[in-house]
């Protein structure tokens, strides 16, 4: 998408790492030129954001489908793509089609598949697809349980200096929960794993990833035990970094009460102790990275007993409302929500965007923080609505919404 005329944003709340400030910003050749106090010149294209916030686009990392309207609903300009397809992100081909597949208005990040079809076993050819667009690897929805596939890929993904994307949980132990063990679980009568499937493939992914000097990315740390032993390796110097969704921060198993499958989540809910460790780690920065987890599911998948429904939650329609509820209750400001949602991100990816400075993309967004609206899962643009947030109070819109430099329609 070729910006053809220059692009000035004026009357705006501009969000950057540092701060909020007054004033404008402009683009020209799909980049920012300058932020802060700029004159239009005659050829730009003038908007006024009537007040409202200008914040980077935001840099989705790790989604399982491509839903062009639901991500622009949502503000995302960019997306990391898992690996989990049909047929798997394991061959350069395939990775080279993915990333070309949002163009022009939307960029999609392909992550390479980790182990040929995605089987834990042998690895995959990762030089080759990263030549072909990859900006990261990913285990894909499950954990690689042999221990020495799992250390060769973090050894060749050091050569490569790529991060390794890992979903942390022991399969042995989770098999097909449909629950965490507890109190719910039982009383709903749910097959269910203990919490620590999470903490013991954590354990066992830092130690390897401190021994082959890595980058690793937790694609979801859930648990209390999992943020501790985030926070000790982080204090080690391990390169470690954690991400959550929203249902992690907003919901515990409380939720799962009704049976109802658009809760049906993997890792699953947790109790209301780890949902309250979850938000401390937010605020504090031990969890980097709050993505959507976009997984659209129809009916085929979730009209079923709950715990033969399939996991995944359409959520990139609500991930910017949903952080902004942390904004709200004082867990962080607008611009650390902003380093979890773009900066950080595109960072891990290693792309110029998630930044509101000088020479970044021009990915921007307009949003109106206080517009009210109501979740409806009838309603989303998702190619399904399955939100563990359905008919939930939201705040938070994005009224403007900028690619390149280049305006798209909402």
């Amino acid at each position: 998408m070729k910006q053809m005329r220059p692009l000035t944003i004026r009357n705006a709340r501009i969000v950057t790492p540092s701060g909020v400030s007054e004033g404008a910003v402009r683009c020209e050749g799909g980049a920012i030129t300058t932020v802060g106090g700029p004159a239009p010149s005659d050829e730009d294209l003038v908007v006024d954001a009537g007040g409202n916030h200008v914040a980077p686009g935001i840099v989705d990392l790790a989604v399982f489908a491509i839903d062009k309207p639901a991500f622009h609903f949502g503000g995302i300009t960019r997306a990391a793509l898992m690996p989990d397809q049909s047929p798997p992100l394991d061959h350069p081909a395939r990775v080279r089609f993915a990333a070309q597949s949002g163009k022009p208005d939307f960029w999609v990040h392909p992550l390479a598949a980790a182990t040929t079809g995605l089987e834990g076993a042998q690895l995959a050819e990762i030089a080759l697809m990263q030549d072909a667009g990859a900006k990261a690897i990913a285990t894909g929805r499950k954990w690689i349980g042999d221990s020495g596939a799992m250390l060769r890929l973090l050894q060749y993904a050091a050569m490569l200096d790529l991060v390794v994307i890992t979903h942390a949980e022991d399969a042995g132990l989770a098999g097909n929960a449909a629950a965490t063990a507890g109190e719910m679980a039982t009383r709903l009568g749910l097959p269910s794993a203990p919490k620590e499937a999470e903490t013991l493939a954590l354990a066992r992914d830092i130690a390897l990833a401190e021994a082959s000097g890595a980058r690793l990315h937790v694609r979801q740390v859930t648990t209390s035990g999992g943020i501790e032993l985030v926070r000790a390796a982080k204090a080690r110097g391990v390169a470690v970094s954690a991400g959550v969704t929203p249902a992690h921060f907003m919901l515990s198993d409380l939720a799962l009460g009704d049976y109802r499958t658009f809760a049906r989540l993997s890792p699953p809910l947790r109790s209301e102790e780890d949902r309250q460790a979850v938000v401390e780690a937010i605020g504090d920065g031990t969890i980097d990275v709050i993505s959507s987890g976009h997984d659209p599911r129809g009916p085929e998948d979730k009209r079923l007993p709950f715990a033969d429904a399939s996991p995944g939650m359409a959520g990139a329609e609500t991930l910017l409302a949903m952080t902004l509820t942390l904004v709200r209750d004082n867990v962080i400001d607008l611009p650390r929500a902003f380093d979890l949602l773009a900066h950080n991100p595109a960072q891990i990816l290693g792309v110029e965007a998630g930044e509101i400075a000088e020479g970044k993309e021009a990915d921007l967004a307009i949003i109106d923080v206080e517009a009210p609206w109501l979740v409806n899962s009838g309603r989303m643009t998702a190619q399904a609505g399955n939100t563990p947030f359905d008919r939930q109070p939201a705040q938070g819109r994005v009224t403007g919404l900028f690619k390149g430099g280049v305006q798209i329609d909402l």
